[in-house]
């Protein structure tokens, strides 16, 4: 057996980041973040006109606060967790990605603390072109056809699903990033003492922790950050805008003096608080509005779900139903 302890090399083409990220994760080397962030300041102090330092500036900043970020910093929590039981069929599973505007879909089995992997939206569009296709080919007519009964099929015998990785909640981010891209994997479920799902992050959520929030053609539209859940709740994403929520809820959360102060709701929460509050607080505003935070980290807010005073939601109700 050979007592050779040099590292292995740096495998070629692995990038800056996989080596930043891997520095961190070795040693936590808190003289390294203190050098990184006084070569920020200096920059700045030296260059204060510029604009494409100040990107860059924002990444590393952001690196530096990940490299201190747990698994439950980042995750989903169960609450939130949109998923489908794999006795449901392949029509539910296509209504669901509808619902859920997600690439991937956690799998269970019966409750939500057993979860059998996720599913991928390619994986059942390939379902969807293949099975289509054998039809066709059977029947000779013109294009895709696929039949109640193919559409009647569980998720568990189409057998589509992949595996997720299952982590603890203390798992450092970098580590399970570094996890995901080596695996391939790109779903983990946080697990709590007792073996139950506590959360879901998929590696966009931890990629966005780096270079801050990715919007897609889906995110164009301000309303679709904030959905009801019922009468007197709603869920929130931290980005929607402050004339969004007083139009919805017809309220006023900002006077005229204080229009200045915030533009986001995240925005307001924190002024509210000064600070970021934890998962889990309720920050109360004047209006009788209730802000729970469902997630956050140590730099924002990012999900809220907004308790409405009854009083308020049938007044609301009221003005709609007058015009």
């Amino acid at each position: 057996m050979s007592n050779d302890t040099t590292p292995p090399p740096v495998p070629v083409g692995e990038g800056f980041l996989r080596k930043f990220m891997n520095r961190f994760s070795a040693s936590r080397d808190k003289g390294l973040r203190e050098d990184i962030e006084n070569v920020i300041e200096t920059h700045e102090a030296q260059n204060p006109q510029d604009d494409l330092g100040q990107e860059t500036k924002s990444m590393m900043r952001n690196l530096i606060t990940f490299s201190d970020l747990r698994a439950d910093d980042v995750m989903v929590p169960r609450a939130d967790i949109i998923a489908i039981e794999d006795s449901s069929t392949m029509r539910e599973l296509l209504d669901k990605f509808n619902e859920a505007n997600h690439s991937r879909l956690p799998v269970y089995r019966e409750t939500l603390d057993d979860v059998a992997g996720m599913i991928h939206v390619k994986d059942f569009m390939r379902w969807m072109s293949v099975t289509g296709a054998k039809r066709k080919a059977k029947s000779k007519t013109p294009g895709l056809t696929i039949s109640a009964k193919d559409l009647a099929l569980t998720i568990k015998q189409s057998g589509l699903y992949r595996e997720v990785l299952f982590v603890p909640p203390s798992m450092p981010a970098t580590d399970l990033l570094l996890k995901m891209q080596d695996s391939h994997i790109h779903m983990a479920i946080v697990i709590d003492e007792y073996g139950g799902s506590d959360g879901l992050i998929s590696i966009e959520d931890l990629v966005e922790e780096i270079v801050g929030d990715i919007s897609d053609e889906h995110d164009t539209d301000d309303e679709h950050l904030i959905k009801r859940q019922d009468d007197s709740i709603f869920v929130a994403d931290a980005r929607v805008q402050i004339s969004v929520v007083d139009k919805l809820l017809g309220v006023d959360l900002l006077s005229d003096e204080e229009e200045d102060e915030a533009d986001t709701l995240g925005g307001l929460i924190f002024e509210m608080a000064g600070r970021v509050p934890a998962r889990g607080e309720i920050i109360k505003h004047d209006s009788g509005l209730e802000f729970e935070i469902l997630q956050s980290d140590a730099r924002r807010v990012k999900r809220i779900r907004i308790h409405v005073k009854k009083q308020i939601s049938a007044d609301h109700a009221a003005e709609d139903a007058t015009g």
